[in-house]
């Protein structure tokens, strides 16, 4: 650990990397954040516009442009680096321009003597995930990604909205690929303690369709946002920063995250999104959802999409 106190490294610092560090400056709970970046000069312009406005910040933290080196004693390394996703374009269509960035953006960090926690924010994050675990070397448990937390808080939020309630009230997940592939298992979905499907057996059939449409709405909400402002970046700073804040203090929450599952859900070698018990050390736990057969077998399915991306470029 840093002298400071709790440490943060931001490796790359395009919309993504700066919404997250952006989040963590207003809401706190770190102590120090380094901005690295390959264009050290826009690092620099980053680092100069938060430490503007540290007179109003929640807390007060030490931020500057660096460069791996200033990575060793960091507790975590947001990987936020790589090539933008345009509209129109899959996500896994970034794949392998972004599995070379790692390469290039790990073998320093690594050399620096960082032995921290890398948390993935890269797309398409669940391959990337395990691209950094298989490069890094790193136990499992230090190397997850962001994973379908957001699609998890978009889910929230709109069943909060069909239901006219505060989404924190919502429990319900999206699980699977971050992706296309992607599930929400409505038989885990509750409002309060009530679940949702219990909630819709009296109400019309149109009604039905409408809550259970969410899950496709969910899916195709990044490519809605980029159509519209050409990236997405927001939604996923704050969760970044939940993700984060969850970590480093010791909150042992329970998020989705894209973890790799070793027998979990009856699936093996796969980095996938699913809800995860986090501590200071990483992912403690994966928890187990009781799925219908049909949930199963489409989670089943994302998560053979997954091996065979990896697969695809070498990190099978």
């Amino acid at each position: 650990m840093s002298e400071t106190g709790r440490k943060i490294a931001v490796i790359g610092t395009g919309f993504v990397g700066m919404s997250f560090a952006y989040a963590m400056v207003l809401d706190g709970g770190c102590d120090e954040m380094v901005l690295i970046d390959i264009d050290r000069k826009k690092a620099e312009g980053e680092a100069m516009d938060l430490n503007h406005g540290l007179a109003f910040a929640r807390e007060n933290m030490k931020i500057y442009a660096g460069d791996y080196s200033d990575c060793a004693d960091a507790d975590l390394a947001v990987l936020a680096a790589g090539v933008s996703q345009k509209a129109g374009e899959d996500r896994r269509a970034l794949l392998s321009r972004n599995v070379e960035v790692f390469r290039a953006v790990l073998l320093p960090l690594l050399s620096s003597g960082f032995d921290g926690i890398l948390l993935v924010a890269t797309n398409p994050v669940d391959v990337m995930s395990r691209a950094a675990w298989r490069l890094s070397g790193f136990d499992k448990r230090r190397v997850f990604g962001s994973g379908t937390a957001l699609d998890t808080a978009r889910l929230r939020y709109l069943l909060g909205e069909r239901f006219a309630v505060d989404p924190k009230n919502v429990h319900a997940y999206v699980i699977g690929e971050h992706g296309d592939s992607e599930l929400c298992p409505w038989s885990q979905a509750y409002v309060s303690t009530k679940a949702v499907t219990d909630i819709l057996k009296d109400r019309p059939p149109a009604e039905r369709a409408a809550v259970f449409a969410l899950a496709q709405e969910v899916s195709g909400a990044a490519m809605q946002v980029i159509e519209a402002k050409k990236a997405t970046y927001y939604g996923i700073g704050i969760a970044l920063l939940r993700i984060v804040k969850t970590i480093l203090s010791d909150e042992k929450s329970i998020l989705t995250v894209s973890t790799l599952l070793e027998g979990e859900y009856g699936e093996r070698d796969v980095f996938v999104g699913v809800p995860a018990v986090l501590t200071k050390d990483g992912v403690r736990e994966v928890v187990a959802l009781s799925l219908t057969d049909g949930e199963k077998k489409q989670f089943h399915g994302s998560c053979e999409t997954l091996r065979q991306l990896s697969q695809s470029v070498g990190m099978a």
